[in-house]
């Protein structure tokens, strides 16, 4: 069987998301548990405006969960550590006659990081597929979600510092992990960038997901955070990914157009330099569920996701609490294709 993974622009048959339960995404107070809940319910109703969303949720957390999301979102009970759906669950895939496969990385907690912990988290992608009648397809690597974009014709983007990180990966070569992003996702041209988003190397970051830096909104086309201060460390991240993009070309021996989509104003918080980004926005069937963070910039790149999303209406949610646990709302949601 071959497998290739649709652009996230291609239609949908419905969202995957899991609800905050336990481990640090809930904080250290009751306060800042209330908060986590009703900011992943909020990325779930906005999305459900849209499509179908199905939401993990352990038994302790079924009523609560019920009571913050809207009357049209399934639930399925079963056993978390943590939320980040695009990182635990499946990435789907289509084989040639349109059958729905769902690729299960191996899931390690990011790395190894100290403070996570992945017993059940690492179970949650063959319980996804399961759920969505997929064929399970595993995958002898570590990975996660937010390591790669594809752009649906044979391109994926993706960081050094993540499938080759020695917490990950420490045997693998580019050439070992290109043959199995080839194997499970259909690719054949390999954009590496060379690091992440300074942030993100930080005590709950991920060592440089890529879907805070970069995507495509279509094929030929890579959407780019563009940190404009020239003194916030990102700056120097951004020329750098920007000059590899701009020698790179995709599967089609097409060169890419860049577009720019700005950091928020606000650049830092009580930890530095922080990592938010407008790139990090789900693509829904009709819309685009983003990422906004009550800042100067919100409206700046409100309108460039419009103008790259062509006759997709564009929903904003604040992010902030999001990115405060170390992720945004493509960080905690899962697209399934629709089948052919």
């Amino acid at each position: 069987m071959s497998w290739f993974m649709p652009p996230e622009t291609a239609p949908h048959r419905r969202t995957w998301m899991a609800f905050p339960s336990t481990g640090y995404t809930l904080g250290d107070s009751q306060e800042d548990a209330d908060i986590a809940r009703a900011t992943w319910a909020a990325v779930a109703n906005a999305v459900s405006v849209f499509e179908p969303v199905t939401m993990l949720v352990t038994h302790d957390d079924a009523e609560m969960a019920r009571e913050l999301l809207d009357a049209g979102i399934d639930l399925i009970e079963t056993e978390l550590d943590d939320a980040w759906m695009r990182d635990i669950g499946p990435t789907f895939v289509l084989g040639a006659g349109g059958q729905l496969g769902a690729v299960d990385w191996v899931f390690n907690g990011w790395g190894g990081q100290s403070w996570a912990s992945w017993g059940n988290d690492a179970e949650v992608a063959g319980t996804v597929a399961a759920q969505a009648f997929a064929q399970r397809i595993e995958s002898r690597i570590v990975n996660e979600g937010g390591g790669f974009h594809v752009d649906g014709e044979g391109t994926v983007l993706l960081t050094e510092t993540v499938q080759l990180d020695p917490g990950r990966n420490p045997s693998l070569t580019k050439a070992d992990v290109e043959a199995e992003f080839t194997r499970v996702l259909g690719v054949d041209t390999f954009i590496w960038l060379p690091r992440g988003l300074t942030r993100d190397y930080g005590e709950f970051g991920t060592r440089g997901h890529v879907d805070i830096v970069a995507t495509f909104p279509s094929p030929g086309v890579v959407l780019v955070h563009d940190q404009e201060d020239p003194a916030h460390p990102d700056h120097a991240v951004t020329q750098e990914v920007i000059e590899t993009l701009s020698a790179a070309t995709d599967s089609r021996g097409r060169s890419l157009k860049i577009v720019r989509i700005p950091a928020p104003a606000n650049g830092y918080d009580e930890d530095g330099p922080n990592d938010w980004s407008y790139v990090n926005h789900l693509v829904v069937n009709g819309g685009v569920v983003a990422c906004i963070f009550d800042d100067e910039n919100d409206d700046r790149a409100l309108d460039i996701l419009e103008e790259v999303y062509p006759g997709r209406e564009v929903m904003g949610v604040d992010a902030r609490e999001l990115f405060a646990r170390g992720g945004g709302i493509h960080c905690i949601t899962q697209q399934e294709p629709a089948a052919h």
